[in-house]
């Protein structure tokens, strides 16, 4: 069974890719990122985020969003694993990894919910996880 652990993150160069951010973790891959209102907001919280490319949204704590001023703007049906549907509020928050940050919809999270960090939020960093190498990667970024 996996376990989660803490990760470290480094820049690679030589055999990794230029650029990647190498997790040096077993089981579970965990990142810490600073999230925020927007982007010039003042306050902010470092969250540790469980990477989960198959998550379309990004799930964070409440409590954190709210003492950072992040207000739901809607509300959205979501599937679980098991059947059911469930309603939790979105709004909108600004994610940072090592200086670079995108904006993107944030799920807020309920008790007994872990920070989940999903494709949304990757890409608006402009980051993919390489599921085989367990590292997040500059993404390629394609105008057409």
């Amino acid at each position: 069974m996996s376990q989660t652990s803490s990760t470290s993150m480094q820049r690679t160069a030589g055999n990794g890719s230029p650029g990647a951010i190498k997790l040096s973790a077993m089981g579970l891959t965990n990142q810490k990122l600073v999230v925020k209102e927007s982007r010039r907001a003042r306050r902010k919280a470092t969250v540790n985020f469980l990477i989960d490319s198959g998550a379309v949204y990004s799930l964070v704590p409440s409590p954190t969003l709210k003492k950072l001023g992040v207000r739901p703007h809607r509300q959205v049906d979501f599937s679980l694993t098991d059947g059911r549907t469930i309603r939790r509020r979105v709004g909108d928050a600004y994610f940072e990894l090592q200086g670079e940050g995108g904006a993107s919809p944030v799920i807020f999270g309920e008790e007994g919910n872990k920070p989940v960090l999903g494709a949304t939020t990757l890409e608006s960093i402009g980051l993919i996880l390489d599921p085989f190498k367990r590292r997040l990667i500059p993404m390629r970024m394609l105008l057409v």
